[in-house]
This record gives C-alpha cells, structure tokens and sequence, in this order.
C-alpha cells in the first residue's frame, strides 16, 4: 500500500510538531512548512525521517497564494498525492482594537483564515481524483460563541470565520470520500505561552488543567482515521470544558 501523504502547516513547532512526529510514527509521509522557524524545522524533519518514512521541510509563506499553491504543487511532484491537509499555523498578537494597525489587522486574516482557503482549493482536486481525502482545521474553544474579544479582535473574527470555511468545504467535498472538520483548542502547553501564565488559566478551566499537544495528536488521528468517515463539518472542542 503506497503510504499516506500528510501535510501540516506550522508543522515545525507546538502542536503541528506532535501532530507530524505522531503521523510519522504510523507510517506516513509528512511535509511541514514554515515561515521563520528553520533550525526547529530542520529537526522536526530529521525526526520524521529517523522514523523510516519520507519527510519534507519547505519555508514558505502560506498567506502568499502563489506561495501555497506552490508547496501543494511540490509535494504532489515529489510524492504524487496529498491525503491530509492539516492547518496549524495561527499566529495571534494580543492588542486593544482600538489601537490596532492596518497592517496588523490585515496580519490575522492573512495568516489564519485566507491560507485554509488557498490550500484546501489547490489540494481537493487530487483528493476527488482518490475519492478519499482529509482537512483538518484550528480555531479555538470559544470562537462559535461570538463574543467580544476586545484585545484579539482580528484574530477572534477569523477563528471564527474558519468554522463557517470549514463547514463550507465539508459541505462542498462530502460526496467526494472527503471530511473536513475544525478542532478548536483552549489552552494547551505548547510552547507558546509561559509556564506562569498557564499555571494561573488552570484554575479557570472546568477540567482543572492544562491540555498536552497530544491531547491534540489524539483527536487528528482519529478524524485522520477511517473510523471517522463519517464525521465532517465538526467543531471538536479541546478544551477541557473552557469556553464552552
């Protein structure tokens, strides 16, 4: 059997790291991209490979479309397929919205929802031509809830906007063998926030501790899975409770 085909955006760091080095442990080919993160690139990829399996580590800039195309383009060349597309890269900077920029107001949509949309158009069609295929999408726990987020607006409105991206695609490529399906965590230890800070969200959080990247490993190999053919257009929490 030619072995699957996944590839991750943000792959280098936090939760696209595990959600690779998992795939990798069950045979997959992985291909990560990234933007400034090289050195932790390049050893997310030796992992990959010291696993047996092919792996693939290419800078580039998901918010650029020709950009995205061309990663997808690269990957199809070199293995001939693309199975899952797994959208990890969500960078967020926390501002009060009154202060925000143009610039960085624009930032947010251009790196958390617009990349999903070029991708997943320049991966569905080899996806149909298989009849099989999954996208797997990041919000976070509250972003269905639409509330006021005051210093994370941009940010929050294209979380949120990736829900209703997400159920569109689900929709559009049901008949296809495809699921498209968001998983929208709350606080989960990363990397990306510090240690303190996570120790003091702890106590706000129903389930009363921090989530783990495998948390979030699980859920993508399930909805990777062929037990989860047919789930699509879901919006799995991961949050232990928070934001619900």
């Amino acid at each position: 059997m030619t072995a699957r085909v996944a590839v991750i955006t943000g792959g280098a760091r936090g939760i696209g790291r595990a959600i690779a080095l998992a795939l990798a442990e069950q045979g997959w080919s992985v291909a990560i991209c990234y933007r400034k993160s090289q050195p932790e690139a390049e050893e997310t990829d030796a992992a990959i490979r010291a696993q047996g399996v092919r792996g693939l580590a290419v800078q580039c800039d998901v918010s650029d479309p020709k950009a995205a195309e061309g990663f997808v383009r690269r990957v199809e060349a070199e293995w001939d397929r693309i199975d899952a597309l797994i959208n990890c890269a969500g960078p967020y900077h926390r501002v009060n919205l009154l202060e925000e920029t143009v610039e960085g107001w624009h930032e947010m949509f251009a790196n958390n929802l617009h990349p999903v949309f070029y991708l997943s158009r320049a991966v569905a069609p080899g996806m149909k031509a298989r009849h099989w295929g999954r996208i797997v999408t990041f919000s976070m726990a509250n972003a269905d809830q639409m509330i006021a987020q005051p210093e994370l607006t941009a940010h929050y409105i294209a979380k949120a906007g990736l829900l209703i991206l997400t159920r569109s695609l689900a929709r559009i490529l049901a008949p296809h063998g495809i699921t498209v399906n968001a998983i929208s965590p709350g606080f989960i230890n990363s990397g990306s926030a510090p240690a303190e800070e996570l120790a003091q969200m702890a106590k706000r959080i129903p389930a009363g501790y921090i989530g783990e990247t495998e948390d979030a490993v699980r859920v993508t190999r399930f909805l990777l899975s062929d037990e989860a053919r047919y789930v699509t257009g879901a919006n799995i929490h991961l949050s232990g409770g928070w934001g619900i």
